[in-house]
């Protein structure tokens, strides 16, 4: 079924402020634009468009909205989501062709989302906006208060923001677009496919800028807990604002550590593969187990991603 969500009055013109102000400028476009909401979940789902239940969607369902104004957030309280928003995975959108993602800063997602433009991707513009896990790097922590500037030099935005600047849009909002609720919780991260009792660990259990990371004996501590998704992730180390670091200049045979997350740092940008690699992203470095040697306290490298190398499988 087709619904009209009620238009906000239009505002005064404004002067245009340095950067546009989310939370204070709630303007109108002059067109209507299309939403399109489909559900690939294991399960229904309610659907939430602002602070109001809008519609249960059935597994494999979908419905159209259509919308003048880009202040609504769409969510879901499906597994363990709120139906006021708080700790809930939501999409959002702003003039000038703005979407994002927002995701709870601590706690894990309650389902995945992604953002597609039904426009084809060109120069960094139109481009989809998927997080599947808690730790992606695609999705802010709250909802963002201010957005670049537009105009006609302006370049494509740096995820977590996004930009579709060709008028009337569709958009395709998925909840769980990988078919299944995120993965929950820390995981021990094992070299090969996870039969030996081996496991990745911050050296000593020191949470410090440079602490080695290594390989040891898995004893179920803190200093062996991460934060993984599969694709584009950060390796966390769980409880903490520490992730797996490559360094300035990854190369073979440097030595990674630990150090303080950062937002779209190259070094700290991961992706774990389909064939259980941990590749950084576009740099062609994985993590390497030196040798296969399983000693303890032998420190993980970075080294040229090879294809059937056992010494860059690892496991959760």
């Amino acid at each position: 079924m087709i619904t009209t969500l009620k238009p906000l009055a239009l505002l005064l013109a404004l002067a245009t402020p340095l950067l546009a102000d989310s939370t204070v400028e709630k303007r109108q476009s002059g067109y209507a634009t299309q939403f399109i909401i489909r559900n690939s979940c294991p399960a229904p789902v309610n659907l939430y468009i602002g602070s109001q239940f809008d519609s249960t969607l059935p597994v494999g369902g979908n419905t159209t909205k259509f919308s003048y104004i880009y202040t609504e957030l769409f969510f879901t309280d499906a597994n363990g989501g709120n139906p006021n928003g708080a700790g809930t995975t939501r999409a959002g959108f702003f003039d000038d062709g703005y979407y994002y993602i927002v995701k709870d800063e601590v706690g894990p997602l309650n389902t995945g989302l992604s953002i597609i433009p039904a426009r084809t991707p060109s120069n960094g513009y139109c481009v989809s906006a998927t997080c599947l896990q808690n730790n992606c790097t695609t999705a802010f922590n709250s909802i963002p208060a201010r957005f670049p500037p537009v105009n006609e030099f302006s370049p494509p935005p740096t995820p977590p923001y996004y930009r579709c600047p060709e008028l009337n849009t569709t958009y395709s909002i998925t909840f769980c677009p990988d078919g299944g609720w995120p993965l929950k919780g820390s995981f021990r991260i094992k070299p090969g496919y996870g039969a030996v009792n081996k496991c990745l660990e911050v050296r000593g259990g020191v949470v410090a800028n440079g602490t080695p990371v290594q390989i040891y004996d898995c004893n179920g501590t803190p200093a062996q807990e991460w934060y993984v998704g599969r694709g584009s992730t950060k390796v966390q180390l769980a409880g903490t604002n520490f992730c797996l670091d490559a360094g300035a200049v990854p190369a073979n045979g440097v030595g990674l550590k630990i150090w303080e997350c950062y937002d779209n740092l190259p070094a700290q940008q991961w992706y774990f593969t389909s064939d259980n690699r941990i590749a950084l992203e576009g740099q062609g470095q994985c993590l390497d187990l030196p040798s296969g040697d399983l000693s303890n306290a032998r420190q993980v490298q970075t080294w040229q991603c090879t294809d059937n190398d056992f010494n860059q499988v690892w496991s959760i």
